[in-house]
């Protein structure tokens, strides 16, 4: 989603500068002047980096998750766990759809412009039916689908916009929820990836890579960052410029992100072994 949001500005700033549509597609907003108002939207409350607000929402990002799973524990209702799901479930839709209409009011009236293949999109759809089935092998998709690409973007947002404006709830609501359903998951019905997981998972990233890359060729929009590199600085801006290179360099990044995720367990299952 971090992506997405980005695109408000492209929108806004090729209306007001009468430019073609298709630019680099992190840019994040700054010059966007909106003339709706759709909620608090006031550009008076910049973002700061670990300041009050970004500070408490990484708390409730950890926090959350413990407390609804001790909730379910402790009520060990099945009901309580469904409402629990379902709220994660449609706040996390809610949002998406209420980014689209606000995307919409900014001028967006290409559909190329409002399709659903940034990374995060799949990863939301994946965590919801993770919650819902309980079956590890959606858990283990998105896992590394959620973790992999919103921790990044939860400690070091591109957003800046702050408290309380709509785009600071939209960018958190959309990563950190993903995270909260993953660690949910983890604490109330013990799930976790496998070694072999890796391999699966990088299968279906294999499957995004070959549909956003048709995708963005068809449609000029830079989905999943594969026409170039973001603006923005991020570890993309240490590959090649050099396109197939730069798409090779991608594959291998995200196995090496898939591997670093996976070591905890790895760490853990030694420990164990080791003490029993």
């Amino acid at each position: 989603m971090a992506a997405k949001i980005a695109a408000l500005q492209l929108i806004a700033s090729n209306e007001l500068a009468d430019k073609p549509a298709r630019r680099d597609l992190p840019r994040l907003l700054s010059d966007l002047q909106p003339p709706v108002r759709l909620g608090p939207m006031n550009p008076a409350h910049p973002f700061y980096p670990y300041g009050t607000a970004h500070v408490t929402v990484i708390f409730l990002t950890i926090a959350l998750p413990f407390l609804f799973a001790a909730l379910v524990r402790w009520t060990k209702s099945p009901i309580i766990e469904r409402i629990i799901v379902g709220a994660i479930s449609l706040i996390l839709v809610a949002n998406y759809f209420v980014y689209l209409s606000l995307v919409r009011q900014f001028g967006a009236v290409s559909w190329e412009q409002l399709l659903p293949m940034q990374l995060c999109d799949w990863a939301m759809v994946v965590i919801i039916i993770a919650m819902w089935t309980r079956r590890p092998r959606w858990f283990e998709v998105a896992y590394f689908w959620g973790i992999g690409g919103t921790v990044q973007a939860v400690l070091t947002p591109n957003l800046i916009y702050g408290f309380p404006d709509f785009r600071f709830f939209s960018f958190f609501t959309s990563h950190c929820g993903i995270i909260i359903g993953i660690i949910f998951l983890m604490l109330t019905h013990h799930l976790r990836p496998h070694a072999f997981s890796i391999v699966r998972v990088f299968l279906w990233t294999e499957l995004y890579f070959i549909v956003t890359l048709v995708t963005d060729r068809f449609t000029g929009f830079n989905y999943g960052f594969l026409l170039h590199k973001p603006e923005a600085k991020t570890l993309l801006n240490i590959l090649s410029d050099y396109r197939p290179l730069y798409l090779f360099e991608m594959h291998l990044l995200a196995l090496a992100f898939f591997i670093v995720l996976y070591l905890p367990f790895v760490i853990y299952d030694l420990t164990r072994r080791k003490f029993l």
